[in-house]
């Protein structure tokens, strides 16, 4: 029988020391993760936990998911203390995200499950002291073996170009954090390539300490001469995205980013914009200023390049009140299918609401149909909702009024274009009121 296997790239129950100017402050870092089962039949699975040192933290432990079902892990079932990283196998097809969480509920991210690792690894965002951001990542081993791990770090708009290496046993995570490389600057703004001997992931969290949030997002094992960004925002009741673009080839190439139809609320069509990167460089498209200012946009974009590959994060902020933040990675548009899926979705469920946006990266029409999963909070079974989509255009779909309102849900969806049309999504994760950066976005998972 076929074993499928992801891998998760967590920091889990770790305390992490960050030092804002003369002042301490810790942060004690917890996770959990969702599992979903992509078949009809019901999944067996196992999971792993492994420390840094390559260890077993626990015995592996056993579960069963129904058909396109969901389990939580949250808490985890390794200890208080643990810090590492997490493989789950299955006799079905799975996948997972994990919610980190700091200081809960001050500091919160999402980020995916890993089906494979590559040899190289793009990370578009790298920061040091960058308006009070800081970044620290996990790089994990996907192989069979010790892994010999290099980071370049490469400077945009400021720092200092640096490496770093490690060795990481199979299965388990190395911390690479920052703060503690001074030799990238008191600033830096860049991003990094990491490389080993042996296939790895990697997951990167971009901490604020003046705003208080965070956000996260998954190593690129891959690029490509398009990326797909499902939600692009501009003056959306406080919130407004930015865009980190990388060059993960071999030679300098242009980009031009083409945005989408504004959905409702939206004041203007916005104007095409472009760039030039060189190798390993990034560069960042802001959605607050310039052509921005005063205008409502939400929207979509797709980023072209002159033949080099890219890959691409969205940030999405809101700076006033409780300021919150979330990440998301573009999508290789040659990767989308007719069916994505996503492990967790809530409806009240302790205030935590979910939104779906879906985009239509196809040349033609299409029609779409969300099918929500069983609900593991009992009670509530959600009808399917629907809607139509232009090429290039993107479609909310808001899990917090109409048939929700009341309704506790907490279980997976489905979305499926008609015709075999090609989509990508999101799922933005908010809690309301906020008690923190209570916002957390991961990519659906296109199969």
């Amino acid at each position: 029988m076929k074993k499928f296997s992801i891998l998760l790239v967590l920091a889990l129950l770790a305390t992490l020391f960050l030092v804002p100017g003369v002042s301490a402050q810790s942060i004690t870092w917890t996770s959990g993760f969702q599992v979903q089962n992509l078949s009809s039949s019901t999944a067996n699975i196992v999971v792993k936990y492994y420390n840094q040192d390559g260890t077993k933290a626990i015995a592996d432990v056993s579960a069963s998911i129904g058909p396109m079902g969901s389990k939580t892990y949250f808490p985890i079932d390794a200890a208080d203390g643990f810090n590492g990283s997490v493989v789950v196998e299955g006799d079905q097809p799975i996948v997972a995200i994990a919610n980190t969480l700091g200081n809960n509920p001050q500091y919160t991210a999402a980020t995916e499950s890993f089906a494979a690792g590559a040899t190289e690894i793009g990370l578009p965002l790298i920061m040091r002291n960058n308006g009070g951001y800081f970044t620290w990542f996990n790089v994990q081993n996907a192989g069979s073996s010790a892994a010999s791990v290099t980071v370049q770090y490469v400077p945009g708009s400021d720092g200092n170009s640096h490496s770093e290496t490690a060795t990481i046993e199979p299965g388990a995570a190395k911390t690479f954090n920052q703060r503690d490389v001074s030799q990238l600057g008191a600033k830096f703004v860049g991003s990094a390539v990491v490389t080993s001997n042996q296939p790895i992931v990697a997951t990167v969290m971009q901490v604020g300490e003046s705003f208080k949030n965070m956000l996260g997002y998954n190593g690129f094992t891959g690029g490509s001469n398009a990326v797909s960004l499902p939600l692009i925002m501009a003056n959306n009741g406080g919130y407004y995205t930015g865009f980190q673009v990388q060059n993960v080839g071999t030679a300098a190439t242009d980009v031009t980013v083409t945005y989408g139809p504004g959905g409702p609320g939206s004041t203007f069509s916005p104007a095409n914009e472009t760039a030039s990167l060189d190798p390993g460089k990034s560069t960042t498209f802001l959605q607050n200023g310039g052509q921005w200012a005063g205008q409502t946009y939400v929207g979509s974009a797709t980023i072209t390049t002159s033949g080099q590959p890219v890959v691409a994060i969205v940030n999405q902020v809101k700076q006033t009140g409780v300021a919150v933040g979330t990440a998301y990675n573009g999508f290789n548009p040659d990767n989308a299918t007719s069916k994505v899926s996503a492990p967790l979705i809530m409806a009240n469920n302790s205030n935590y609401y979910t939104g779906i946006q879906v985009m239509n990266v196809g040349t033609s029409a299409t029609n779409i149909t969300v099918d929500y999963g069983p609900n593991t909070a009992g009670g509530y079974a959600p009808p399917d909702e629907t809607g139509s989509l232009a090429p290039g255009a993107s479609k909310t779909f808001i899990q917090a009024s109409g048939a929700w309102a009341g309704n506790k849900y907490v279980g997976s969806a489905t979305v499926t274009a008609s015709g075999g049309g090609s989509i990508v999504m999101i799922v933005n994760q908010i809690r309301q009121p906020a008690q923190g950066d209570q916002f957390m976005t991961y990519d659906g998972f296109n199969y």
